[in-house]
C-alpha cells in the first residue's frame, strides 16, 4: 500500500524538540520531510545529550536523532537575503511549513504566512511556540521546562511539605506536538475538501492546560485549587511508589495502585496481611484514604522484602495494577515495546547504525517506520537545491562561497 503521507511535501524550519517532533511523526507516515537548520548557528538539540558512544558531537546526539529522523536536512543562513530567498522557493512547493522561531521573527525575515501563502493558496503553516503568536506574553521565549511551569505542572508535582519538583525534563515540548499534528492532519483534511490552506498558531502552554482540564474545572466550579500530593491520589489508596530490593546497587521501585474496592483484598492476599480484611473501615476508597499512611507503611514493608519486578508479577497476576518505577534498561528490554518494534535500528553514515523510536500509532494498512536516521550537517543540500529547485552546479557553488548554505 502507498504510505498514508505519501507525496506530502513538508518544510520543517522548528529546531530543537517541539517543532521536530511534529516533521518526524509526518515523515514516518511517508511525507518528504525537508529540516531547514541554520548554518552559522547550530541547532541546540545536536549539542544536547546523550551522546552515541558518550562522545559530545553535533552529529552523535540521540535526542535530535530521534526527533528528526526519516528527514532530509539542508543548512541555510536565514539571516542573509540569499538564505531567505532559498527558503521562500522550497516553501513555495510546500503542502506543510512548521517553524517555532520566536513570534514576529518570520514576518521580519518575509517569511510570514501571509507573504508565503500569497503565490502558494494550498499552503498550510503551523508555528509553534511557548505562548502563541499574540498576547501581552507571546514574546516569552523558552523551553519547554518554561512551559511546564506557566501550564501548571511545576506547581503540582512533588510533595506537599517540600519545594514543588516539577515534571522530568521540557514537558510540553512533547505533549505540545500531539496536539498540534491532530490540528495540523485537520487542516489537510479541509484542504482537500476546499483546496484553501490556513495558518495554526499552537502555544505549547494551552497544550499543556490541555492535560489538567480536570483540575482547571474543579477550580471554575467550587474554587479549589489544585495542590501537589506526592504520589498519592485524591481518590484511589494505596496508591504509590514503593521501595524494593536493591538491585547491583541500585535503589528499586515499584507503583501500585488499588483502583476499586475489588483490588483491595487481592493486594492483602497477595501480601499475606489478612489481618486488615477485617477492619470494615478498608472496605472502601475513602476509608482506606483515612488510613494511607498506616496503609502505605505496610505495603512498603512489604515491597522492600522483594525485588520490584518479583512485585509486579505477584500483583499483576493477582489482577492488581503494578509495574516497576522503570529504568531506561527496563525500557530498552520490556517484552511489550520489544513486541511492538518501539525501538528501531537505522543506518547512521556516520555511525553505522542508531536507535531510535517508532511512530507511537499502529495504522493496519500503511504502517509508519522511520526510514532513515537524522540528516547530517547540510547533509542533502546539493540534492535538494537540484532536485528540488532545479539549481544549477555553478548557483549552488557560488550559494556555498557566500556562506549561504556552508
Amino acid at each position: 500500500m502507498t504510505d498514508a503521507l505519501h507525496g506530502l511535501r513538508v518544510l520543517d524550519l522548528s529546531w530543537v524538540v517541539a517543532g521536530p517532533l511534529i516533521g518526524r511523526t509526518l515523515a514516518d507516515f511517508g511525507a518528504d520531510v525537508i529540516r531547514v537548520e541554520s548554518s552559522v548557528r547550530i541547532e541546540t538539540a545536536r549539542l544536547m545529550p546523550p551522546f552515541q558512544g558518550g562522545e559530545q558531537g553535533v552529529e552523535n546526539s540521540m535526542l535530535y536523532g530521534n526527533a528528526n529522523a526519516g528527514k532530509r536536512g539542508i543548512t541555510v543562513d536565514l539571516s542573509s537575503e540569499s538564505g531567505r530567498s532559498v527558503v521562500a522557493a522550497l516553501a513555495s512547493k510546500a503542502d506543510v511549513v512548521i517553524e517555532s522561531f520566536s513570534p514576529g521573527l518570520m514576518a521580519r525575515w518575509g517569511l510570514d504566512f501571509d507573504t508565503l501563502s500569497a503565490g502558494n493558496p494550498g499552503l498550510i503553516m503551523l508555528s509553534t511556540s511557548l505562548m502563541g503568536q499574540s498576547g501581552p506574553l507571546s514574546t516569552l521565549a523558552g523551553f519547554g521546562n518554561i512551559g511546564a511551569s506557566a501550564s501548571g505542572f511545576q506547581n503540582l508535582v512533588g510533595y506537599p511539605d517540600r519545594l514543588p519538583f516539577g515534571p522530568f525534563g521540557p514537558y510540553t515540548d512533547y505533549v505540545g506536538p500531539r496536539l498540534a499534528l491532530v490540528a495540523l492532519l485537520a487542516a489537510l483534511a479541509d484542504r482537500d475538501r476546499t483546496g484553501t490552506g490556513r495558518y495554526l498558531d499552537v502555544s505549547q502552554v494551552e497544550a499543556g492546560v490541555f492535560f489538567l482540564s480536570p483540575q482547571c474545572a474543579h477550580y471554575f466550579a467550587e474554587g479549589v485549587v489544585a495542590q501537589r500530593h506526592g504520589n498519592a491520589d485524591s481518590v484511589y489508596a494505596p496508591h504509590g511508589v514503593y521501595p524494593s530490593l536493591s538491585e547491583d546497587g541500585t535503589d528499586r521501585f515499584v507503583a501500585i495502585a488499588v483502583t476499586d474496592d475489588a483490588q483491595w483484598p487481592r493486594l492483602v492476599e497477595a501480601m499475606g496481611r489478612f489481618d486488615l480484611l477485617s477492619d470494615q473501615l478498608l472496605d472502601s476508597a475513602a476509608g482506606r484514604r483515612s488510613a494511607r499512611a498506616t496503609l502505605d507503611a505496610a505495603v512498603s514493608q512489604w515491597t522492600s522484602t522483594r525485588t520490584a519486578a518479583q512485585v509486579e508479577n505477584i500483583l499483576q497476576t493477582a489482577g492488581v495494577p503494578a509495574h516497576r518505577s522503570a529504568s531506561s534498561r527496563d525500557f530498552a528490554e520490556d517484552e511489550q515495546l520489544v513486541h511492538r518494534g518501539h525501538l528501531v535500528a537505522v543506518p547512521h553514515p556516520l555511525h553505522g547504525e542508531v536507535t531510535v523510536e517508532g511512530p507511537r500509532y499502529r495504522l493496519s494498512r500503511t504502517p509508519g517506520r522511520p526510514r532513515t536516521s537524522a540528516p547530517m550537517l547540510g547533509q542533502h543540500n546539493s540534492v535538494v537545491l537540484t532536485e528540488e529547485l532545479g539549481y544549477s552546479a555553478d548557483e549552488i557553488a557560488n550559494l556555498h562561497a557566500a556562506g549561504t548554505m556552508s
